[in-house]
């Protein structure tokens, strides 16, 4: 939906109603079985539909008072040499289970983990780490109080809830960024000016209990480092 050739489709100087929209947008998506080549008004219908349909995306969840979680590592983080906790979490997902429990909690409602469906052995690691945390760790422990520690996985095809997410991580991937951000690229600034605010306002934000302290917390969470220990690199 939201490539940069769909904003600079978009961008052209053609104006639509709903009705045109949707018939230059039909016209779009049937002109390889006619074959025959899109025009610069389909192409622009197309674009303008693409990011309109993500921002309705976004008003609907909104609107059903959806709540925003996600970590950010840096682009190519990799494992120190001799790394011996290839059987745990990384931190990164720590942090992001951490404030989901924080949600929990708040709302006294108990959660489960929806997953998208990658290749299977992967995947099989990754249950393997979530049950280490929630079965071998005091923290974890606690935690299963509100979280399920068995995930579901699905194939997000399948299932629109995982689209929106992926949505979501998208926008956040390529236009969502903090002033402490310095390891990761600039943002496509089309997507952060269309969609930045949306997030930071989807974002769940909440109150941290750690080390005998309240602080404010919130949905997304960036580690500069997923491999370091929990109390270097924070934020």
């Amino acid at each position: 939906l939201l490539k940069q050739k769909h904003f600079d489709s978009a961008a052209q100087n053609y104006h639509f109603d709903d009705n045109s929209r949707r018939k230059a947008v039909r016209r779009f998506l049937t002109c390889g079985l006619q074959k025959l080549p899109p025009t610069k008004k389909d192409f622009a219908a197309y674009g303008q539909a693409s990011l309109l349909m993500a921002e309705r995306i976004f008003d609907l969840l909104k609107k059903h008072q959806a709540q925003l979680f996600a970590s950010m590592i840096p682009r190519g983080c990799k494992p120190p040499k001799n790394f011996q906790h290839a059987d745990y979490l990384r931190k990164d997902h720590i942090f992001m289970q951490e404030r989901f429990f924080y949600f929990l909690e708040q709302k006294q409602e108990h959660g489960l983990f929806v997953m998208d469906q990658t290749e299977k052995q992967l995947d099989k690691r990754f249950v393997k780490r979530l049950q280490n945390y929630y079965t071998k760790t005091q923290v974890g422990i606690e935690r299963t109080q509100w979280i399920v520690p068995v995930p579901l996985f699905v194939d997000s095809e399948m299932s629109v809830g995982v689209q929106a997410a992926d949505l979501c991580l998208y926008c956040i991937n390529w236009g969502f960024r903090l002033h402490y951000m310095s390891s990761i690229q600039s943002p496509r600034e089309d997507i952060a000016q269309r969609f930045g605010a949306r997030l930071n306002d989807l974002q769940f934000r909440g109150s941290a209990y750690r080390d005998g302290e309240t602080h404010k917390t919130s949905g997304i969470v960036f580690v500069a480092d997923p491999f370091e220990s929990r109390n270097k690199g924070e934020k």
